[in-house]
């Protein structure tokens, strides 16, 4: 990733400089005379973990999440995930996702003050329901949290969500998850001022997946496992200019080395990817890889290269989280915003970005400003339509990645449909990383893929697992894509095989998991 050079504030001039444009206005902080030219387990106590552990909890340092078995080396552990005893609290999209993930193995109950929403879960999966606020005290001893083993709090609203774990804390011996929309809960969290087991913010969570996308630009799914040594891409497979490997058996293809393909997808269908399968335009291949060979994927089936640049429209909750995390990895933002509270607060908070006060659907505006010049626009603004109008106007004036932050998951369809690179889904974001919290100490981590439909999962080979010192390929129902042996990260071909101690990060079908634990 390269580094630009940030703007600073300029001596002698406000930090809030605005520039009127017609009835649009810039927030300017280059010197003068330049606009806009460059191109750029059971947690005994959470206090018992060291505050020096905790404040890194969860960063993006190196793009994942601290896996369950990090916390574990500190004397903590996740929730066991053989069948638990666990109380949903909020049964909205979020909710929903954790339950999905949860249901099938675990005795889950329900609460939520919205019957419809109550009847519609109770419907689908087979889970207890009890209608009320988690905040009050009757409706969390109605559901049984004095025998859970884990409450997690998932409604829209923090406040609710925090009162909800501190009397679960009160009447049960259960871990609790919070999950948080503001990112001052967080720092919070981190400082250790909140006691809760975890805290999963939905800003950093969606800030952290446009985050990866950025870094290998040109893939519609990334996920980086093993503390950032191994990518987990999903690429489109252009039928127009397919790559040179394209309709090559796989043994025969000139691929990137360091990587493993672990799937095509087709038709909507998964193929495993044999030696004598073949890559074909139009498909969608996942690989894992080191992130250089991740990039030279990139770069060989889209020609993306590493992205330095970016617009960014919307300085909401999510626009401005996403615009410091970015900035903290060196990337060039500019930032557009039409409310003009919140640009002054964007560019007071943000002293190295470049603040515009515009709508961003104005195409004299985006041409004045070279917006056009930035390799990728992300679109935060909170409203769908919006954020589509932006995408496919970035895209008419030149912009090649376009990236856009959902609030309805159902317009993901039409968004890809119109042509937009990637969407992101913050409540799919936030669930994820909840649901990983409930995983065994032999399973690491774990990620969603294709609307759910393929699991990666990074789980520890057992001594007495009956594949050991087996190929990789002998596991059934799953692909290995890497290995993690020694704190030494390689990625194997079909022969090399599976050794206790050996971390197995693998692709396989949801329905399959419970066997392959079972079996590594």
């Amino acid at each position: 990733m390269k580094l630009t050079r940030p703007v600073g504030r300029q001596p002698g001039r406000s930090c809030l400089e605005q520039t009127q444009v017609g009835d649009l206005g810039r927030l300017n902080r280059e010197p003068p005379g330049v606009r806009g030219t460059r191109a750029a387990s059971r947690f005994s106590s959470w206090s018992s973990w060291p505050r020096e552990n905790r404040s890194s909890f969860g960063q993006v340092g190196s793009f994942t999440n601290r896996s369950v078995a990090d916390a574990a080396a500190a004397g903590i552990h996740a929730c066991h995930d053989a069948g638990m005893q666990v109380i949903v609290v909020g049964a909205g999209q979020v909710g929903l996702t954790v339950v999905k993930s949860l249901a099938e193995e675990h005795d889950c109950t329900v609460i939520d003050i919205d019957k419809a929403r109550l009847d519609a879960v109770s419907h689908a999966y087979d889970v207890r329901i009890t209608q009320g606020s988690g905040a009050r005290r009757e409706t969390l001893l109605q559901a049984g949290v004095a025998d859970a083993d884990l409450v997690l709090a998932c409604t829209s609203r923090d406040e609710v969500n925090l009162v909800t774990a501190m009397l679960a804390r009160r009447l049960s011996s259960a871990r609790t998850v919070v999950r948080a929309t503001e990112m001052d809960y967080l720092a919070a969290w981190r400082a250790g001022d909140l006691d809760v087991d975890l805290l999963v913010s939905t800003a950093f969570e969606t800030s952290s997946a446009v985050a990866r996308v950025l870094d290998v630009p040109g893939a519609r799914h990334v996920d980086f496992f093993a503390d950032g040594e191994v990518v987990v891409l999903g690429l489109d497979v252009p039928e127009t200019k397919p790559p040179q490997f394209a309709d090559r058996p796989l043994r025969d293809a000139d691929l990137p080395a360091a990587s493993r393909v672990v799937a095509i997808v087709r038709g909507g269908s998964r193929i495993r990817p044999t030696a004598h399968e073949a890559v074909r335009p139009g498909d969608r291949v996942i690989v894992m890889a080191s992130l250089p060979a991740a990039r030279t994927w990139s770069r060989l089936v889209t020609g993306a290269d590493p992205i330095d640049d970016i617009a960014l429209f919307g300085a909401g909750r999510a626009g401005t989280a996403i615009a410091r995390m970015l900035l903290d990895k060196g990337i060039h933002v500019r930032l557009i915003e039409p409310d003009t509270a919140r640009a002054h607060a964007a560019a007071e908070a943000l002293d190295r970005a470049q603040v515009f006060h515009a709508t961003g659907l104005d195409s004299a505006f985006l041409r004045r400003e070279r917006i056009g010049a930035a390799r990728a626009a992300v679109c935060a603004s909170g409203d769908d339509s919006r954020n589509l109008h932006a995408a496919v106007l970035a895209k008419v004036h030149g912009v090649e990645v376009t990236l856009t932050i959902l609030r309805d998951p159902a317009a993901a369809e039409v968004f890809e449909a119109a042509g937009v690179d990637v969407t992101v889904d913050p409540g799919d974001e936030t669930a994820e990383k909840m649901v990983r919290f409930t995983f065994a100490e032999h399973t690491h981590q774990m990620a969603m893929l294709e609307d759910d439909r393929f699991e990666v999962h990074a789980i520890t080979v057992r001594p007495g697992s009956r594949f050991a010192h087996r190929p990789v390929d002998a596991l059934p129902g799953a692909d290995v894509g890497a290995l993690v042996r020694d704190s030494r990260v390689f990625f194997p071909d079909g022969e090399d095989e599976l050794r206790p101690g050996d971390r197995a990060i693998l692709l396989t079908e949801p329905e399959r998991v419970p066997a392959i634990k079972r079996d590594l």
